[in-house]
């Protein structure tokens, strides 16, 4: 237990999906999950433990935003021996070539921030998947033919339609990334992963579009991302 999470470490399974809202890890839960059973609602973030196709699996949320994650996702790794982890969540688009409900494939992740600076002194601003991990993803989705893109996205502190100017802010991005879209957790999914030597994957389903100026309702975005979790599931169990 931790001051954060009241389940104990055999409540929780070594394989992990990653939610930001916890309505969203409920409805995962109840979906997809097998004798699931609830295992944390400290500050209501409902976790659940169940199965799925004879695996253990837990679907854990995470809040918004790289220091809320990171709380939640380094307790998991360091204090329930969580091993394998994909965040499922919902990103913007800058690229017209991406359309609402599209799915990406996260490759690297770009923050501005000093989250790997507060946290362990190293100037470390872009961080990767795991590669084997990504493979299985994409095959998976292959199998299912569902279709993926393979981006590298920005993580960001600021909600993105909040900040004062955006065109500035794009205009600060590495070009050689070609970034085309942005989440605001994924860097410290990779770099925890990658911190404690453990797999981590990010899928990002498109709920807004700066290029197209299009956005899917807030309900759509708790229920419409059903894809993108059976690819993610499917894949975390192989």
């Amino acid at each position: 237990m931790t001051p954060h999470n009241e389940a104990k470490k055999e409540d929780i399974a070594p394989i992990c999906l990653l939610a930001g809202d916890p309505l969203r890890a409920k409805h995962i839960a109840e979906t997809y999950l097998e004798d699931y059973k609830l295992i944390n609602s400290i500050r209501n973030m409902f976790a659940y433990t169940g199965y799925y196709k004879g695996n253990r699996i837990t679907v854990f949320p995470h809040g918004m935003g790289m220091p809320s994650i990171g709380i939640y996702l380094f307790e998991l790794f360091k204090f329930y021996d969580v091993q394998k982890v994909i965040r499922v969540g919902s990103c913007g688009a800058y690229s017209p070539d991406l359309k609402l409900l599209d799915t990406l494939l996260v490759e690297k992740s770009y923050t501005e921030g000093n989250f790997a600076h507060a946290l362990t002194g190293r100037e470390c601003h872009i961080a990767e998947a795991s590669k084997e991990f990504n493979s299985i993803l994409e095959q998976t989705a292959m199998e299912k033919n569902i279709k993926l893109t393979k981006a590298n996205v920005a993580c960001t502190e600021v909600f993105d339609y909040y900040v004062e100017d955006l065109s500035a802010f794009l205009n600060r991005l590495p070009k050689d990334l070609n970034i085309v879209g942005c989440d605001m957790e994924s860097f410290v999914v990779f770099y925890l992963a990658e911190y404690f030597k453990r797999e981590a994957a990010c899928l990002l389903t498109v709920v807004d579009s700066h290029a197209l100026k299009e956005q899917v309702s807030p309900i759509d975005r708790e229920n419409s991302l059903n894809d993108m979790v059976k690819v993610a599931l499917d894949s975390i169990i192989k």
